[in-house]
């Protein structure tokens, strides 16, 4: 029975440096402000529960707008976050 080839494939060698894959990280401080972000909204709704709606601001319940806005943004800002 005749032998078939050998078929060598070609070698694959691993760079001694690593490769960048191109993601850059976030600056230092877009993690605390994050996250600032989130918890200043959360205390504002709190604030205006306790409240009545009366503060922080005298707005009635549109308070409520600017600390679930406030949150938004914290949780928008994960989305960028490396």
């Amino acid at each position: 029975m005749p032998k078939s080839r050998n078929r060598k494939k070609p070698g694959v060698t691993p760079s001694a440096t690593p490769r960048k894959t191109g993601a850059i990280e976030s600056p230092s401080w877009w993690a605390p402000v994050m996250v600032g972000l989130m918890i200043l909204g959360l205390a504002w709704i709190v604030v205006t529960y306790l409240m009545g709606g009366r503060w922080p601001l005298p707005i009635g319940n549109w308070n409520l707008a600017v600390g679930i806005g406030l949150m938004m943004s914290g949780f928008l800002m994960t989305i960028n976050w490396r």
